[in-house]
């Protein structure tokens, strides 16, 4: 009987034969990637409009504008409608800053900044947060920070993320501590907090998006796990990036690396 012709093994694929499949594979992921990133942008894109007649229409309600509603659930209500638009919003807002950032479809507008102004600017988005939880934020050298190069909103949008990061995950009456300081023609950003820390192994989870790791850092978390892919792909983008590391006395510190200005 007539043996069956042998398989060639992988080591007898030859580099020129395995060469196209390569290729090929790596287009259709390049191309299955750029679908999927067109379905976010899409989706995020149709959800805002809907979300912003939510928001708007609850939150003329809420404040009575056109006569009293009678029942004082009724502004309750309105009130708990506006908030949860409102933290959807913010989501559809991270999941379509996500789609842009990963295609390199977003336009950054790279100029000196002074991150005094940044980090005034971000203070004030989370002062409610802040009074909430009763936390002291610490920026070292107040009113001489040095300047970095980068995005002005993308810079403000590191700033915030990651000082709300370390407000929400560390105990009431919390010190969080902020200092910049300058390493040649860069400029490193420490924050500083006093929550639980992270462990080593769920690092490298919480910088992609969509997914978490098993940290007290993130079983506190409401939100889907977008605002360190966020900070990292922004950190990137602007010539930087991201390193999350353990607190010389626990807590965590994010520490973020930027050219300077």
């Amino acid at each position: 009987m007539a043996q069956p012709a042998a398989l060639p093994d992988n080591d007898d694929i030859s580099p020129a034969a395995a060469a196209p499949r390569s290729s090929a594979r790596a287009r259709r992921l390049a191309a299955l990637d750029e679908q999927q990133r067109s379905f976010l942008r899409m989706v995020s894109h149709e959800l805002r409009t809907p979300l912003n007649s939510i928001l708007g229409f609850s939150e003329i309600i809420s404040q009575e504008l056109y006569g009293p509603l009678g029942a004082p659930q009724y502004k309750e209500y309105a009130g708990i409608i506006r908030a949860s638009g409102q933290r959807l919003l913010n989501l559809v807002n991270q999941i379509l800053e996500i789609a842009r950032l990963e295609g390199r479809a977003m336009d950054l507008d790279l100029r000196v900044e002074a991150l005094d102004h940044a980090m005034d600017d971000a203070l004030d988005g989370l002062r409610d947060e802040i009074t909430h939880r009763r936390t002291v934020v610490v920026v070292r050298d107040e009113g001489a920070l040095p300047s970095v190069k980068a995005d002005p909103r993308g810079l403000r949008t590191v700033l915030t993320n990651l000082t709300h990061n370390a407000v929400v995950f560390s105990p009431e009456g919390s010190r969080i501590e902020i200092t910049a300081l300058r390493d040649g023609n860069e400029i490193d950003i420490h924050i500083l907090d006093q929550g639980p820390g992270i462990d080593p192994a769920d690092i490298a989870r919480l910088l992609r998006p969509f997914e978490q790791g098993d940290s007290a850092l993130t079983r506190r978390s409401e939100g889907a796990g977008l605002g360190l892919p966020i900070v990292n792909l922004l950190c990137q983008a602007m010539g930087g990036r991201l390193k999350l590391l353990p607190g010389p006395q626990g807590g965590l510190l994010a520490n973020v690396r930027l050219p300077a200005g």
